[in-house]
């Protein structure tokens, strides 16, 4: 936590999850999008140890992923950070959780593609997490449809807001969700660690 208690925290930030295994162009593209649409100060990227769902095998080690990411990082507005270690929990919902806890002045949201919304019921505690920050949804290609009649976008429907008052969505107190159409970017971890294993 020493790192943290260093920062000036920003009032309003978005936060991007995930393995970054490694961090490519459509984490950037999400971000950019992030700043602009959701009118949040910053952007943080949070590299998990180890993603529950996700196989060890193939996992690239914490500090070699977030390297990567700040390599592709490249904006003053976007901070690389292994908050799930710093904050000691596991889940994404504890890890929220402890944040909002701890840190009652800066408004939080969660920010994720399409590919999570439809997948994130497999989640731990995944409906706290809805009720603990505002999420905002990145359409991916090819995700959209099936995300918008997921568990998840059914369970809370009647919290989503249009797409046009996004840029009040991390101050709406949650459940708030909305999903965000725009230009997509085919970019994925999953592909570019096939493309290297093939050469």
């Amino acid at each position: 936590m020493s790192s943290l208690g260093r920062l000036n925290l920003p009032k309003k930030v978005a936060l991007l999850g995930g393995s970054f295994n490694p961090a490519h162009e459509g984490h950037l593209h999400i971000s950019l999008m992030a700043l602009r649409r959701l009118k949040v100060d910053q952007v943080w990227w949070l590299v998990s140890p180890q993603n529950p769902l996700k196989p060890v095998k193939g996992m690239a080690p914490l500090g070699e992923r977030l390297a990567s990411a700040r390599l592709q990082a490249k904006h003053p507005c976007i901070k690389v950070m292994d908050l799930e270690s710093q904050l000691g929990t596991f889940y994404t919902a504890h890890m929220l959780k402890a944040l909002t806890q701890q840190f009652k002045g800066s408004k939080f949201l969660w920010v994720m593609g399409a590919d999570n919304l439809e997948q994130i019921p497999l989640w731990k505690d995944w409906e706290k997490i809805f009720s603990t920050v505002s999420v905002a949804v990145f359409d991916r290609p090819g995700y959209a449809l099936k995300a918008l009649s997921g568990k998840a976008a059914q369970r809370f429907s009647k919290d989503r807001i249009g797409e046009n008052k996004a840029g009040s969505l991390v101050m709406l107190a949650p459940p708030r969700w909305v999903f965000l159409h725009g230009v997509l970017h085919p970019a994925s971890s999953t592909q570019i660690r096939a493309s290297k294993n093939t050469k």
